[in-house]
């Protein structure tokens, strides 16, 4: 509902349009709630756009699978959902260790184990079983974990969908609407754009990424939030044939590499040394030494694809927290705030499911998924 020339009124604004305020206003208008969502730029342009596009449950948290589980549900029913298509692939998963660390072998099985009580199962390859399921990994591979039910999907395409969704249910959609002003004005927020224009609404749901810490500062809580930007690459198409997602488990970055091919043909390739990234700028700049070391990484990783022509290179700006973890949750100062921002370069999986349980939060009051580790308070700040 408008109320004037400059203000908006309705039941929740959301500052962010990445794939966590776009999938939350899409589920919060199914909860008859009328939303505001707000974009300094245009929906999904961010970290939820630049990513690499996994859709992996495998290699997070164990207190995360929960939330993942919930995310991957809405993967696999986003064309009915959305009303289009996003590429969404369940192509499965695989995750593999190199011979030179052997210990990662038994944190494997130790994570197989876990996870399968959690609604999570892998399987565990070595040796010529793995070398006949997978016949494109280098010889320095020595193990595998593959969940045959993640997969990956198109960035580009995801958040976009979600709010265009969102929209045709009756959301407003805002973009280029950069936020300065947020506050608390009795029982309403007021969101106040560059340009002078009012947003009104008793919720405020901050997901802005890597600037969202400009926005808790006004409530007078804080993030310790930095922002970094991913190397990210792609090939020349070529047939195709590789149908999982394959990345590296390794605690050395240089060497995290992984890939997927798509449908087209393209190799998309993602991982090894982060760049620096900009948010007075909104921008990450490719660094080339860094995408030198990712392709020398690939090259061990799967060797045939050294011989394919790299034909675009990118990057974003991603907001990372000390422990990779997000901040998620109802503020703990201020009734009627909420935030999901922080995601540490791993919230493209886990996005639609951030949107479904901040909407379940905001409408409901509570949540069965558990938001204790990701309590704003947790840095001490504010």
């Amino acid at each position: 509902m408008t109320t004037s020339a400059h203000e908006t009124v309705s039941d929740v604004v959301i500052v962010g349009g990445g794939i966590m305020g776009s999938s939350a206003a899409l589920f919060l208008t199914q909860r008859r709630r009328s939303v505001t969502l707000l974009e300094s730029a245009l929906i999904g342009q961010q970290a939820s756009g630049t990513n690499f596009g996994n859709v992996r449950r495998q290699g997070r948290p164990i207190v995360q699978l929960p939330l993942a589980n919930r995310a991957s549900a809405v993967w696999r029913r986003s064309k009915e959902l959305l009303g289009e298509d996003v590429e969404y692939l369940q192509s499965g998963h695989l995750r593999v260790c190199y011979r030179e660390r052997p210990e990662l072998v038994g944190n494997f099985e130790a994570y197989a184990e876990e996870a399968r009580h959690v609604g999570l199962d892998l399987e565990l390859f070595s040796g010529n079983t793995l070398r006949n399921r997978f016949p494109f990994l280098g010889p320095e591979v020595l193990a595998g974990s593959y969940s045959h039910l993640d997969g990956h999907a198109n960035p580009r395409l995801a958040a976009p969908a979600f709010a265009r969704a969102a929209k045709r249910a009756g959301a407003n959609v805002y973009e280029s609407t950069r936020i300065v002003i947020v506050e608390k004005a009795g029982d309403d927020f007021r969101v106040t754009s560059e340009d002078g224009r009012v947003f009104r609404a008793p919720v405020l749901l901050i997901t802005a990424g890597a600037w969202a810490h400009f926005l808790t500062a006004q409530f007078g809580e804080s993030a310790p939030l930095t922002c970094r930007g991913p190397t990210m690459s792609v090939t020349e198409p070529v047939p195709y044939s590789i149908r999982p997602a394959v990345g590296v488990a390794t605690p050395i970055e240089e060497e995290s590499v992984y890939f997927r091919q798509i449908l087209r043909g393209n190799i998309i390739i993602g991982g090894s040394t982060r760049g620096p990234a900009y948010t007075d700028e909104r921008r990450a700049s490719v660094q080339p030494p860094n995408t030198l070391s990712q392709l020398k990484q690939i090259r061990r990783l799967a060797p045939a694809l050294e011989q394919l022509r790299i034909i675009r290179v990118w990057s974003g700006v991603e907001g990372y927290l000390p422990d990779s973890l997000p901040v998620m949750g109802s503020s703990p100062r201020v009734s009627g705030l909420y935030y999901a921002f922080g995601f540490s370069g791993s919230g493209f999986q886990i996005g639609p499911g951030v949107g479904e349980t901040m909407a379940e939060l905001i409408d409901t009051g509570a949540t069965p998924i558990s938001l204790e580790p990701y309590r704003m308070n947790r840095f001490g700040g504010g």
